[in-house]
């Protein structure tokens, strides 16, 4: 890992890997919309990213170990980026960001449910949610990319999403 280390401290060293604007929401939208390809991530972020930014963060959570990128073999121009151990690990700081959003912050009601029940689950559905993302990244991230490995945690959080933005569509 190649850190720029202005201290020894922790948080800090945190803030030097995850502290610019894009990589935890590109960690984010993989871990939590299975994003696996350049053209996934860069098409369908409601964040507008760039297509220069996105390259740049992506080769430098591969460099940091966060993420792994394996040829696609079904195309052989694209990728699969996939979690890694550390990347899976920040599912409860990821929730506990979410949880604070939600508290803080004027957050829309269909984007912030999955982190509305991040909180509610708690530390039992993070510890089942990191097992199905090592299932999907790690022990198979083919079959986790091409949805023939799949997540039951990921699966209800993203039906609560999409009721959720269901009911705000029927209001309109």
């Amino acid at each position: 890992m190649d850190i720029e280390r202005r201290s020894g401290c922790p948080i800090n060293l945190t803030m030097e890997v995850l502290g610019d604007r894009w990589s935890l929401i590109i960690i984010r939208d993989i871990m939590f919309g299975n994003r696996r390809h350049f053209r996934e991530l860069l098409n369908r972020s409601d964040e507008g990213i760039a297509s220069n930014i996105l390259a740049a963060r992506l080769k430098r959570l591969v460099s940091l170990g966060l993420v792994t990128k394996l040829d696609d073999p079904t195309h052989s121009q694209k990728a699969i980026y996939s979690l890694t151990e550390p990347a899976i690990q920040l599912v409860p700081m990821i929730a506990v960001i979410g949880a604070w959003g939600r508290r803080h912050l004027p957050v829309s009601e269909d984007l912030s449910i999955r982190a509305e029940l991040l909180e509610t689950g708690g530390s039992a559905l993070w510890d089942d949610f990191m097992n199905d993302l090592r299932n999907i990244h790690i022990a198979d991230p083919i079959g986790g990319a091409n949805g023939s490995v799949t997540s039951p945690v990921l699966i209800g959080l993203t039906n609560a999403f999409l009721d959720v933005r269901a009911k705000m569509e029927r209001k309109e």
